[in-house]
């Protein structure tokens, strides 16, 4: 990346930041091949695969709900990749085997990516996490950018079950300690949880599913809706996960909040019943920066 490109997008993070409202920004999408250095058990419901290598370096990571692709080959073996087309990628048709993931953490001086996947039987990514092997590699795509939020707002509601807890667990990490807000975080029961650094003012409720399939409880919802936001204050409202399930709260956030787009984000990461959904197929994304996030749907 020429110094003067990342220049540019870096002067365009440090606008967003210091304004009033939340902006998609984009920087130089690429192409890395990594290495897995080691993968780690988070409870009982995600696996930490951490990347490293020289393949890390000018990755960029900003945005606490920004992603990358993990790029497999063909059923036959053969690894088609994207290519370098100006600031973007070229995709080849049919478009390779991927899957979406977010960014948990990004460690520079140690040349290291976190990715946190989602745990459920048949899952591509799923099964990859568990039985991959320190010194396997792995082609990463992205990000393409990210949603700057700023600090400005004065309450944050985040919510979403457990392929949202890395971008959550990412988003408690980075607020300012002096933040207020909610985060809920549905998982299947005790065993899901995990430990979560979040400011003092901001509570964090874990939602338990138990016996209820995934994608198909309300608890989310339920939550949501019962938050008793202050008049007057300014609240920037976070929500992702199972698509069907977060459609009402669209509509609650517009109509009974009266939030905009510039004040909420709300992607559906994965569907029931859809592999490797991708939700700007559906045209319904509340803000235009879709993620289509490969945690597999088809758990249903």
């Amino acid at each position: 990346m020429r110094r003067d490109d990342r220049g540019r997008h870096r002067e365009r993070l440090a606008e967003v930041r210091a304004g009033r409202v939340a902006e998609k920004v984009g920087y130089p999408i690429r192409v890395r091949e990594m290495e897995v250095r080691g993968t780690a058990r988070l409870g009982s419901g995600l696996v930490r695969v951490t990347l490293g290598g020289p393949g890390h370096e000018g990755f960029e990571s900003h945005s606490p709900d920004e992603h990358v692709k993990l790029l497999w080959p063909d059923e036959d073996g053969t690894l088609r990749l994207p290519v370098p087309n100006g600031e973007m990628l070229s995709w080849p048709r049919p478009v390779p085997v991927s899957r979406e993931y977010t960014v948990r953490r990004y460690d520079a001086e140690a040349g290291e990516i976190d990715i946190d996947i989602a745990l459920h039987a048949g899952g591509l990514g799923s099964d990859w996490a568990e039985r991959v092997q320190p010194g396997e590699r792995i082609h990463v795509a992205g990000p393409p950018g990210g949603l700057i939020v700023p600090h400005a707002y004065d309450r944050y509601l985040l919510a979403g079950d457990i392929t949202a807890l890395p971008a959550i667990a990412r988003w408690l990490e980075e607020l300012p300690r002096t933040a207020a807000g909610w985060a809920f975080i549905e998982v299947a029961d005790p065993s899901e949880e995990i430990e979560l650094d979040a400011p003092e003012d901001v509570e964090v409720r874990w939602l338990h599913r138990g016996d209820v399939a995934p994608g198909h409880s309300d608890l989310v919802e339920r939550a949501v809706r019962a938050v008793p936001i202050p008049e007057g204050d300014r609240v920037y409202v976070w929500l992702a996960g199972e698509a069907t399930t977060l459609k009402p709260l669209r509509r609650w956030i517009k109509n009974d909040l009266g939030l905009g787009p510039e004040d909420s984000d709300v992607t559906g990461y994965w569907k029931r019943g859809v592999a490797d959904f991708d939700e700007d197929d559906e045209d319904e994304h509340g803000h235009g920066h879709g993620h289509g996030h490969g945690h597999e749907g088809d758990e249903s």
